[in-house]
């Protein structure tokens, strides 16, 4: 894959390809995999503001269900690379959350940048190996999206706009999903 193939397949159905904020209510759930779901619920409830709903491995935010699931195989690696390369939470202040995870011992992987037209963005990482893009999206707070790879990023698209009705768009007007 090009360089420019391979930025297209990572931002691929990214639920930020919507030039408007989208109500939370249209995403219902997350499914992620992790070895240990309640310890994994736990680490997103005390670092990306989740909110346990009594659901044992799983954890909210805003209305997506974010539910952790073990199937006994152990993670071969961290998530950069597979079918999910990332997600994403956005925090109404960036520099105090990085502060926060700082002293917390959190994995920083990328100090805070300011993209120019879009907002302030970092990358951490959770104990599991998942990388997480933190931003500071004030249009869309809370669960932001989720970056997919894809080895043909216009067929994968094509399927999801024919099963799901989404439409392509652009973030901000820059990003494609």
């Amino acid at each position: 894959m090009t360089g420019k193939t391979s930025l297209f397949a990572l931002l691929t159905i990214s639920l930020v390809g919507l030039s408007f904020p989208a109500n939370a209510e249209v995403y219902h759930h997350v499914h992620h995999r992790s070895p240990d779901a309640v310890a994994a619920a736990q680490w997103y409830m005390d670092h990306m503001d989740c909110k346990d709903y009594g659901r044992e491995g799983a954890c909210m935010v805003d209305n997506v269900q974010i539910l952790f699931y073990t199937d006994g195989v152990e993670p071969t690696g961290p998530s950069v690379g597979t079918g999910m390369d990332h997600i994403g939470f956005s925090f109404p202040d960036l520099e105090a959350k990085m502060a926060g995870w700082r002293a917390a011992g959190v994995n920083v992987l990328e100090d805070i940048r300011e993209v120019e037209g879009l907002f302030k963005l970092s990358f951490v990482e959770d104990p599991w190996g998942t990388k997480i893009e933190v931003v500071e999206d004030h249009q869309w707070p809370g669960f932001h999206h989720i970056h997919l790879r894809s080895k043909d990023p216009a067929k994968t698209l094509a399927w999801y706009e024919d099963l799901f009705g989404g439409v392509p768009d652009k973030m901000k007007g820059r990003l494609t999903g």
